[in-house]
Order: structure tokens, then C-alpha cells, then sequence
């Protein structure tokens, strides 16, 4: 078994290998085998193998720059998505205890504890009051 391990890194040496780009169409190749066994579409199986394709290709690529350049344009799309997302899900987690409302001066969110009825709320970011009405 260590002998075949060898013989993948001296293969491995000088190429590519697995980034973020890898994980992302990883995923995507997923969601359309999913999508893919409940529609049955011929293009969706095109796509799933189109996906497979390109990730063997970019792990065994030699050119590294290009490689490196694809998967900062795809970190650039990414991160504000995933931060977004991020957001998103902890707000959804936190629904019982707090609750976020926007600044109507600086438009900044603000996290508040969850406490029904009407309450001035005073902005960290612009130190400006304004009213907040939290129904339930």
C-alpha cells in the first residue's frame, strides 16, 4: 500500500491538485445528479458529466497560474454570496432570541434582543435614536 501511495504523489508532483473551485463544482456536480434522477434530462446529464470532466482536468493540470487565476475569480463571486448566506442562517438560528432591523439613518443592521411592544433604539454606528416595533 505505501508503494501505491508513492507511485499517486510522484503522479501528483507538479500538478494542480484540489481547491475551492474543486468543492464548489463538486457540489454543483451533485445538485444536478439530484435534480438529474428525478427529471431524467438528457442535457442534465451532459451537464453532471461536463462538471466531472473539468474538475479531473483542473486537478491534473500542469498550469498552475491558470488554475490559481479561475479560482480567485470564483472566490470573488463566492465569498459575498457565502457571507450572505452566512447571514442569512444565523439569523434564521437566532429568531427566538433577537431580532435585526436596519438603522433608517446609516442603514446599518442591528442586532436586538427580541422584546415585544415599541422601543427607541439608539444606533452604535451614528448614535441616532429611532423607534423599533417588535410584534412577536
Amino acid at each position: 500500500m505505501e508503494r501505491f501511495r508513492e507511485k499517486i504523489i510522484r503522479f501528483m508532483y507538479g500538478r494542480y491538485g484540489i481547491d475551492q473551485l474543486y468543492y464548489g463544482l463538486l457540489t454543483l456536480g451533485f445538485i444536478l445528479m439530484l435534480v438529474n434522477s428525478l427529471l431524467r434530462l438528457a442535457v442534465l446529464d451532459i451537464l453532471v458529466w461536463a462538471v466531472l470532466i473539468l474538475m479531473i482536468f483542473r486537478v491534473l493540470s500542469r498550469n498552475i497560474y491558470k488554475r490559481q487565476i479561475e479560482n480567485q475569480k470564483f472566490l470573488s463571486i463566492w465569498n459575498p454570496v457565502k457571507s450572505k448566506l452566512s447571514v442569512s442562517v444565523r439569523r434564521i438560528k437566532e429568531i427566538k432570541t433577537h431580532r435585526y432591523r436596519k438603522c433608517v439613518h446609516c442603514k446599518a443592521i442591528l442586532r436586538l434582543p427580541k422584546r415585544k411592544g415599541r422601543h427607541t433604539v439608539t444606533c452604535p454606528r451614528c448614535h441616532q435614536d429611532f423607534k423599533v416595533h417588535i410584534a412577536i
